[in-house]
C-alpha cells in the first residue's frame, strides 16, 4: 500500500458520519470510529443494556462482536483502495472466533492481510474491558478495568472494483 496516497482527511470525516449518523443499524448501536488509515480502521460499539444476553450478569450478545468483524474488515479493504469510494465489497465469507465473554464497550481493529484483484482478506480482533464490579466468583486473570481479547475473526469479501 506504499504506493496509495494517504487518505484524505475529508475521507475519514465523511466515513465517521456515514457509520455515527447515517447508518441506520450501525448507528443504533452505537458505533463509534476511532481510527481510519489506509487498511486500517478501530471501531468501537460501547456497552448498552440493549445489547446484552438476557443473564444474571449482562454480557453483549456475539452478534455484535461479529457485526463489528464484518463491517470493520470490509471497510479495511475498502480504505486500501486509493479510491475507497469507488471499491464496493460484499461478504464471502466469516469466520469468528469467540474467546470469552464481552462484558464492556467492544472496540475491533481490523487490517488488510491481502487485497486481490476480485477478492480481499482482512483480520480483525475485537478487545473489551473486564467488568470493574464483576463476578467475584469468576478468575479473569487480569486486573479490573483491563481490555481482553474477547474475539477474532477473518472474513473475506468480493471486491468490485
Amino acid at each position: 500500500m506504499s504506493d496509495v496516497p494517504p487518505l484524505r482527511d475529508e475521507a475519514a470525516e465523511f466515513l465517521r458520519y456515514a457509520i455515527e449518523e447515517e447508518h441506520g443499524y450501525l448507528s443504533w448501536l452505537g458505533t463509534e470510529v476511532d481510527t481510519v488509515e489506509r487498511g486500517r480502521i478501530g471501531l468501537t460499539v460501547p456497552f448498552d443494556e440493549k445489547l446484552t444476553n438476557l443473564a444474571s450478569k449482562p454480557t453483549i450478545h456475539g452478534g455484535v462482536a461479529a457485526t463489528l468483524i464484518d463491517t470493520a474488515g470490509g471497510l479495511a479493504l475498502r480504505l486500501a483502495a486509493e479510491d475507497p469510494l469507488a471499491v464496493d465489497v460484499a461478504t464471502v465469507s466469516l469466520n469468528v472466533n469467540y474467546l470469552r465473554r464481552a462484558t464492556g464497550d467492544l472496540h475491533a481493529t481490523a487490517d488488510v492481510v491481502r487485497a486481490g484483484s476480485t477478492i480481499g482478506v482482512s483480520r480483525v480482533d475485537v478487545v473489551s474491558t473486564v467488568p470493574e464490579h464483576g463476578d467475584d466468583d469468576v478468575d479473569w486473570g487480569v486486573e479490573e478495568g483491563e481490555e481482553r481479547l474477547v474475539a477474532t475473526g477473518q472474513p473475506s469479501y468480493r471486491l468490485f472494483r
